[in-house]
């Protein structure tokens, strides 16, 4: 009998089975999780990081202009909360998810954290040592490097890699080259904005260059490109260069948060993540190599390294095109520049149609890559050349002797002719204590061949040298201690001053009649005739109809360390205003019959121990344009009173004892030395920048118009325990000149100071006798000063240590002094 059929397809038996065909493999739908996470990740880490770097410089500014000093731990906590904040959830991203592209961004954004946070300790280097910075940062990057290295390669023993193009596609010296081409590029407009620092600064500039470099190649490793570029047909440009130039640049923006003193980070933020393209697409066609990324890194983070003085970055100097200016430029540029060259070299080198790697080997390629190199380099040259600002503008060092004048013994005469004596004895004391005393430190300088110049005031010498030469001069038997000079870095584009846009008063404004100083000029008859007062500030506009009559003239009554003018300039407009409160017209002018001599010792509102000096010293002998302190000095010119709205703090290389030994000398040889208290009130103990707190000063507070004490004033105790300020005056919307022939108000202790000068000017035009006699000028204004508000709040332990003695009363000061002669 026959079996009956089966189902179809069944075999009969006896039969073999058919071979099924096999079941299609069926991957498993990728999860959108990941992905999202990594997202919501990167926008996470890039806000984080932009609102702590952005936020802890505004903070640390708003506290540099408030006079307190920023604790050193204060930015490595910012960087390690930054990296911990951002640290967490990235480490989540590297050991989670199972897409290797999701893992390899988790990684990359994990090691970039770990370097946020170490190089962020070094912020903890005072901006003031630079390059004790880079030494650090150089040493910690190329560490940091080095030990990723080692990890990789423990890992990853064998290089092979699946997918990996032929190496014969991929020529890696001219993808080198290319990024050479591309860093370059990036350079420009740090050649036309910025400046060199000095030899061994710039030297340790390129060194943490090229360790970021290094540090950024072992961050974006081979493995990472073949990651994230992998995709279901096999490695993909698009996703190599949108996707991997993405993840690469919040990777590098991490990176660069931890690149740089306070201020030159916020630059490295804007250049060196849009380069994540940039590098995508050379790497996509380098056979994922991931030498092209160090060098473009590298390159690229060179600029703001080596060409940003980063105290210079700075809302100090945020008035007008000064440096922050240039640098939001120089950064802005570079941004444009990093986003045109990852389009350029994306479309190029990536968009192939068969979606595969272009081929770079071959000489002529190679040839014009090296070729553009060359060119680059040349421009580059001729664009620092050109409208850049060449040369090496390093900071100096400011060396104080330990030997200084014995002045103890100069005898205390008062009146015009005993003045004059005092003038000559004192200068010839200290010129004779500094030429012996600095002899065996010249002629070694000079073996060195190292440029300096001599001070007498303070027995020191500042010397054009960097740190290497510190610890040298700091073991020296005659050598006190060493200080830096700072310098400022030239800019593209001078400064504009700040120009008034108020007319003249027609009658004098409400300061100069609080202080009572036009009933001294039309009922005691006295506008401070036969007294020469002594500016110091940023200059003076000598043409300003205001004070164009009152300038003493002859060969010695200028002189600018600065920059060199021959006749009264004001750059910035500070001078002008300050000089016109104590003796201009009698429209603004508490002393309008004064003459006046001006020194610029503020460029761009910073100065240094060097430059405060110089000025101090010509107002002590002054002497012909071009002429020699030591052997040119003429005594006898010294001005009576000396009117100083400035402050040496730290930042600019002073520490509190560097200006005593001038003020004492000035002192002895009876010239009045009036000083402005600060503006970093109302923080009690504030009056801490010499010359302010010194006790041979008198240091001025400002009040408004209802006489009480301005919020900003600076309170004491001086750090001696002093009582100050000695006194106040109107310092609130004082009205003077300005440059280019205008008038405008403003405020600050630095308004207040000069009309105390003009008083003392008036004191001694009404009784010359006086003149000399600084303890009993400093008593009359005291004893004749009006009440001042304190406006409340804390009295820092004595109402004095708010107003002093009270609010100068250039009427009631020259009666007295009238009845006491």
């Amino acid at each position: 009998m026959t079996q009956p059929p089966g189902p179809p397809g069944f075999p009969y038996p006896g039969q073999p089975y058919p071979m099924q065909p096999p079941a299609a493999t069926v991957a498993p739908p990728a999860s959108v999780w990941p992905p999202v996470a990594a997202v919501v990740i990167a926008i996470w880490s890039v806000g984080v990081t932009v609102f702590a770097q952005a936020g802890g410089w505004l903070t640390d500014q708003v506290l540099l202009a408030s006079g307190l000093p920023t604790p050193a731990v204060v930015w490595p906590l910012i960087a390690f909360g930054n990296a911990l904040l951002v640290g967490v959830p990235t480490m989540l991203l590297a050991l989670v998810p199972r897409s290797p592209a999701v893992r390899a961004t988790g990684r990359a954004w994990l090691v970039a954290a770990f370097a946020l946070a170490g190089f962020g300790l070094l912020r903890a280097v005072p901006t003031v040592h630079h390059e004790l910075y880079l030494a650090g940062l150089t040493v910690l990057a190329a560490g940091g490097a080095a030990g990723l290295r080692a990890l990789r390669r423990r890992a990853e023993p064998s290089e092979a890699e699946p997918g990996r193009v032929d190496s014969g596609q991929a020529d890696r010296t001219t993808a080198v080259l290319l990024a050479v081409a591309a860093g370059l590029v990036m350079l420009l407009p740090w050649w036309w904005v910025g400046a060199l620092g000095g030899a061994v600064e710039t030297a340790l500039a390129v060194a943490a260059a090229a360790a970021i470099g290094w540090y950024a190649a072992e961050l974006l490793p081979r493995r990472f490109w073949a990651a994230i570029g992998a995709g279901p047909q096999g490695p993909s440009a698009v996703r190599t260069i949108l996707l991997g130039g993405t993840v690469a640049g919040v990777g590098l923006l991490l990176l660069a948060a931890g690149v740089g003193q306070p201020g030159g980070q916020l630059a490295a933020i804007l250049v060196l993540p849009p380069i994540g393209y940039a590098a995508a697409a050379i790497c996509w066609a380098a056979d994922r190599s991931s030498a092209p990324v160090g060098v473009l890194a590298g390159l690229s983070v060179a600029g703001p390294l080596a060409l940003l003085d980063p105290e210079e970055v700075s809302l100090l100097l945020a008035i007008g095109r000064d440096l922050p200016f240039w640098a939001a430029v120089g950064a802005g540029v570079g941004l444009a520049l990093a986003l045109a060259l990852g389009l350029g070299l994306g479309f190029g080198l990536g968009w192939r149609p068969s979606g595969r790697p272009p081929r770079l080997a071959g000489r002529p390629l190679r040839w014009v890559a090296a070729a553009t190199v060359a060119v680059l380099a040349v421009a580059g040259v001729a664009v620092h050349l050109a409208v850049g600002q060449p040369g090496l503008h390093g900071e100096r060092l400011f060396v104080v002797l330990r030997e200084q004048a014995d002045l103890s013994d100069v005898p205390r005469d008062t009146g015009p002719q005993a003045r004059d004596e005092r003038v000559r004895t004192v200068f010839q004391l200290l010129v004779d204590t500094a030429e012996a005393s600095q002899a065996d430190l010249r002629d070694d300088l000079d073996r060195w061949r190292l440029s300096y110049t001599p001070y007498y005031l303070v027995n020191a010498i500042e010397v054009d040298a960097g740190p290497a030469l510190r610890p040298w001069l700091t073991r020296r038997d005659d050598v006190d201690r060493v200080l830096i000079s700072q310098q400022l870095r030239p800019l593209p584009v001078a400064v504009e001053p700040e120009r008034g846009d108020q007319p003249a008063p027609g009658t004098p404004p409400w300061n100069i009649t609080m202080l009572g100083a036009e009933r001294v000029w039309t009922e005691l008859g006295v506008d401070g005739a036969g007294i020469v007062v002594g500016a110091s500030d940023s200059g003076v506009d000598g043409d300003h109809p205001a004070l164009a009559d009152g300038f003493r003239g002859g060969g010695d009554s200028w002189f600018d360390p600065w920059n060199g003018t021959g006749t009264p300039t004001d750059n910035n407009g500070h001078g002008t205003h300050t000089l016109g409160s104590a003796v201009g017209d009698t429209s603004i002018g508490v002393a309008p019959g004064a003459s006046w001599v001006g020194c610029v010792n503020l460029d761009r509102n910073l100065g240094n121990p060097a430059r405060y000096l110089d000025c101090l010293q010509f107002m002590l002998a002054p002497f012909p344009t071009g002429g020699d302190p030591f052997a040119d000095g003429r005594p006898e010119r010294a001005p009576h009173v000396l009117t100083n709205s400035w402050g040496c703090p730290e930042l600019e290389g002073c520490d509190l004892g560097s200006l005593r030994p001038a003020t004492e000398a000035l002192a002895a040889a009876g010239l009045m030395m009036v000083a402005a208290a600060g503006n970093t009130g109302p923080f009690c103990s504030s009056v801490d920048d010499p010359p302010a707190p010194y006790t041979d000063v008198l240091t001025v507070g400002a009040v408004d118009a209802d006489r009480k004490v301005t919020d900003f004033s600076s309170r004491g105790p001086a750090p001696d325990g002093t009582v100050k300020p000695d006194l106040v005056a109107p310092g609130a919307e004082v009205l003077s000149a300005m440059p280019g022939g205008g008038y405008a108000a403003l405020d600050g202790t630095s308004m207040a100071t000069p009309q105390v000068a003009g008083v003392v000017a008036l004191l001694w035009s009404a009784e010359p006798e006086l003149i000399g006699d600084l303890d009993g000028t400093a008593r009359i204004l005291r004893q004749t000063a009006a009440e001042a508000g304190t406006g409340g709040g804390d009295t820092c332990g004595d109402p004095a240590n708010l107003t002093g003695a009270g609010l100068v009363d250039a009427y009631a000061a020259v009666q007295a002094a009238r009845s006491d002669g």
